[in-house]
Parts: structure tokens; C-alpha cells; sequence
């Protein structure tokens, strides 16, 4: 479908309806699904029904939202526009639904959460615990569990995305409200085919450790920090700690890893930490929710539930 340039100038759309929100909805479920035949199954209805869900949507908004064929599924720029619209739109309209059930003192509604990844194998996080102790309190609000980076989560709870945030201590805004949850320490790893690996590490220095290349997180973080502190030579970027844990697998570069999640690498002798008590540093992890506006009755709750929940060991 070819807009026209007038064409789109005319294109207003105006309220939107409720028929809006559904198509909006529909929109929002093929994107994260990455496909229309792969959202049949989250949407409950049939493939064509889906495009024509799509076909109608564009046609409201006389926009081309996204290519499909043969190449497969992919926004176009104008869709992926929309798509970031959609999900605050989106969270508009559940946090509008969220305070209608605070004024009438009902815990209802959805909570979208985002946690930093490779959190839940980490034995100081509580977070099971505190879902279970939420959820007992309050078992008519939907809870969705997102995983980001520290960027995307901050982002998005201050969009109103999502309404909690769980991750590691790295900077501080004023617009957001934080509380201290557990810690967590990062061991410096070379994988098995590494030629550090399985030698003798107590000759090293930083210093030393610039002469091997070395893969980060590419986004502002403790590890970035450290990172950047010590001039370690930054060859390779990944975007979450699976990421590294490639890199670091593929015997190139050094990284640094939780140690709870490099455990299972180090037991099946695929990975090994260089001198732990030296070439390591630690993080603590907080909660975070937007201070304005004010956080729903259920959204503070699941705040105190995480508070209690790590105090509580």
C-alpha cells in the first residue's frame, strides 16, 4: 500500500476507539512475536484475520506498518514509530484502568515489571519470594516479567512501560525512587581456549590484562565503568550477559560474568575466572518506580514485597 504525500497529510485520526486499541493491541502482539502466523497463537485467531487486523490498522492510519513476504516479517521505519507509540499508548491506558481500581481501594489490573538479566540465578535474589508474597496479596493483578538492559528498563519506567524495575546500581535519577534489594559480584572469565586459560594467574596486573582483548557490555553500566577505569582494550560489545558469555566462550576475550551464572561454564570446564579475588568487583541491584505520578496501590505493594522479601534473609 503506497501513501500518497496529500494522501498522508489528510490522514487524521482522532479519537481513538476502542476499535483503535484493539488493532493497536494486535499491531503490538505480531511485532514482539516477530511475525502474523507466529501471533496466531498469542492472539487465539486465525492467520488472515491477524492481516486483516494489520491491513485495517494501516489503512486507519494510512501508513505502511510493515513488509511481509517471502523475506519474512520487518517494520518499516514508519511502523516502528508506531510500535514505540503503541507501547506507551498502551501503558497509558493500563496505568488510567490501574488508578480507576486505586480509587475504588481494588488491587486490579496488570504490573509489568522488568529485571536485568540472569537474575534468578543468583542465590541473594529473592525475587521468586516476593512474587509469591505479592501475588497471595493481591491475586487479581496481572503480573508480566519483562528482562532488559539497564538503559531499556530505566527508559521504561519512566515512559510507563513498566511500573518496577529491578537492576544494578549505576547511576541515579531524580524522576526515579529507589530501594536497595541484594548485590551481586563479577568474576573476570577467559574460556577454555583461551591462552590465559588453566596457566597461572598471579603474575597479572591490570596492566598486563590490556594485551588481551577484551568483550563489555555496550551500554552504561558497573561493568562499563570498570571497564573504562582500568583501560581494558574493548574489542567486542554484547547487550546482555549471555552475550558475553559467547564471547568469552569462543576463547577471544576476557569478560566479566555474574559468578552464579559462569558457575555452570566453570563446572563443565568451559570457562575458568582469573584470579578471582583480585580481577572482580561487586554490585548491588534496587528497585526502581517512577516518583510522578504517583505509583498505584498495587504497584507499591509489589515495591514493598521485594523490600521484605530481600530483608527478610
Amino acid at each position: 500500500m503506497q501513501v500518497k504525500p496529500n494522501e498522508r497529510s489528510r490522514a487524521l485520526l482522532g479519537q481513538v476507539s476502542d476499535i483503535d486499541l484493539r488493532l493497536l493491541k494486535v499491531f503490538k502482539s505480531v511485532v514482539d512475536c516477530g511475525g502474523m502466523t507466529a501471533a496466531e497463537l498469542e492472539l487465539n485467531i486465525g492467520t488472515s484475520t491477524v492481516s486483516r487486523h494489520i491491513k485495517d490498522l494501516e489503512a486507519r492510519l494510512s501508513l505502511v506498518l510493515c513488509r511481509r513476504g517471502r523475506a519474512g516479517f520487518a517494520l518499516t521505519a514508519d511502523g516502528q514509530r508506531i510500535y514505540e507509540e503503541t507501547l506507551r499508548l498502551l501503558a497509558a491506558v493500563e496505568a488510567f484502568r490501574s488508578s480507576v481500581d486505586d480509587i475504588h481501594l481494588r488491587l486490579g489490573g496488570q504490573i509489568d515489571v522488568a529485571v536485568f538479566d540472569k537474575t534468578a540465578t543468583n542465590p541473594l535474589a529473592h525475587m521468586d519470594d516476593a512474587i509469591a508474597r505479592f501475588t497471595s496479596m493481591a491475586p487479581d493483578v496481572r503480573l508480566n516479567v519483562h528482562v532488559g538492559s539497564i538503559n531499556a528498563i530505566e527508559r521504561g519506567v519512566l515512559d510507563g512501560v513498566y511500573q518496577v524495575g529491578v537492576i544494578p546500581v549505576h547511576r541515579s535519577s531524580k524522576a526515579l525512587a529507589y530501594a536497595d534489594l541484594f548485590g551481586e559480584t563479577m568474576f573476570l572469565y577467559c574460556g577454555s581456549r583461551h591462552p590465559l586459560f588453566n596457566l597461572p594467574h598471579t603474575g597479572l596486573t591490570w596492566a598486563k590484562l590490556r594485551s588481551y582483548a577484551f568483550a563489555g557490555l555496550g551500554f552504561h553500566s558497573p561493568n562499563m565503568e570498570l571497564s573504562h577505569r582500568a583501560r581494558l582494550v574493548n574489542k567486542a560489545t554484547g547487550f546482555d550477559q549471555e552475550a558475553i558469555a559467547m564471547l568469552v566462550l569462543s576463547g577471544r576475550y576476557l569478560g566479566f560474568l555474574p559468578n552464579h551464572y559462569a558457575r555452570v561454564f566453570e563446572k563443565d570446564g568451559l570457562m575458568q575466572a582469573i584470579e578471582s579475588k583480585r580481577f572482580r568487583y561487586s554490585c548491588r541491584f534496587v528497585s526502581i518506580l517512577r516518583r510522578s505520578p504517583e505509583p498505584t496501590r498495587a504497584t507499591l505493594m509489589l515495591q514493598e514485597c521485594l523490600v521484605a522479601a530481600h530483608q527478610a534473609t
